[in-house]
């Protein structure tokens, strides 16, 4: 039993990596256009092993009916578990679910992304036990995070971590608009950017947040983050970025 675990485990990492010859030409700005080459899928039909989560007790993540799928009661983070080096673009189709289960909620469809943890520039996991899915404890982390229909589906917000403990919020980065909040029962198709200094955070190809990073993050981990919330992750894909 073993042996074929490995095995599988083995299967799985391979599946990861895409060798298909998808490639997007896309506009990003009036001065930007970019070739989108595929290099990373993940439809979720062979199941989650390729994502590692971290959550708060009382909830739960798992594998139904070809997508990952969240639970949860008190915080999660779902890890790719791949780290991606930019320039890059992300997709997935979000769904966030309010049908009376115990945990549905329209509210936090979030994300992380290009995170890296400065303690251990080389496995973000080392400190995912401390993390445990409690969101003040990925303050130390250095990434960019978009909450979507925070604060009881009241508020979308962009900020960018420092690594320190910091996360300022610009005000042009705190929407409360109900067109930037989340429809429930319906799928999102979310798309994000790290292109040398533009971050850019789309949701079904309507651009929200669109920032020049003087700094910008050049790698690391995406993850899925939610509380309180039932929702399902679909269509995973990540895309090198080139100039064109």
């Amino acid at each position: 039993m073993k042996k074929k675990k490995i095995l599988w485990s083995l299967l799985a990492v391979t599946m990861m990596g895409c060798h298909s010859n998808e490639v997007r030409t896309l506009k990003l700005n009036d001065t930007t256009t970019v070739k989108a080459k595929l290099i990373y899928s993940d439809d979720f039909e062979k199941g989650i092993d390729n994502w590692k989560a971290e959550q708060m007790s009382g909830g739960e993540v798992y594998h139904k009916d070809g997508k990952l799928e969240v639970n949860d009661a008190g915080g999660c983070t779902v890890w790719f578990k791949e780290k991606l080096q930019g320039p890059i673009m992300i997709e997935y189709d979000a769904h966030v679910i309010k049908k009376g289960g115990e945990f549905d909620r329209a509210s936090d469809l979030n994300c992380f992304w290009m995170a890296t943890d400065s303690e251990n520039p080389t496995n973000l996991f080392a400190k995912s036990e401390f993390r445990s899915g409690r969101f003040p404890n990925y303050d130390s982390l250095s990434l960019y995070y978009v909450g979507m229909g925070g604060h009881y589906n009241k508020k979308t917000r962009f900020r960018r971590y420092t690594g320190n403990g910091e996360k300022p919020l610009l005000p042009e980065h705190d929407l409360t608009d109900p067109e930037f909040l989340i429809t429930p029962n319906t799928t999102k198709k979310i798309r994000l950017i790290a292109y040398n200094d533009l971050v850019q955070y789309y949701r079904n190809d309507s651009l929200i947040f669109n920032y020049q990073d003087q700094h910008p993050y050049k790698e690391g981990h995406f993850g899925l983050r939610t509380v309180h919330n039932h929702m399902t992750l679909d269509n995973f894909k990540v895309y090198r970025l080139l100039e064109d």
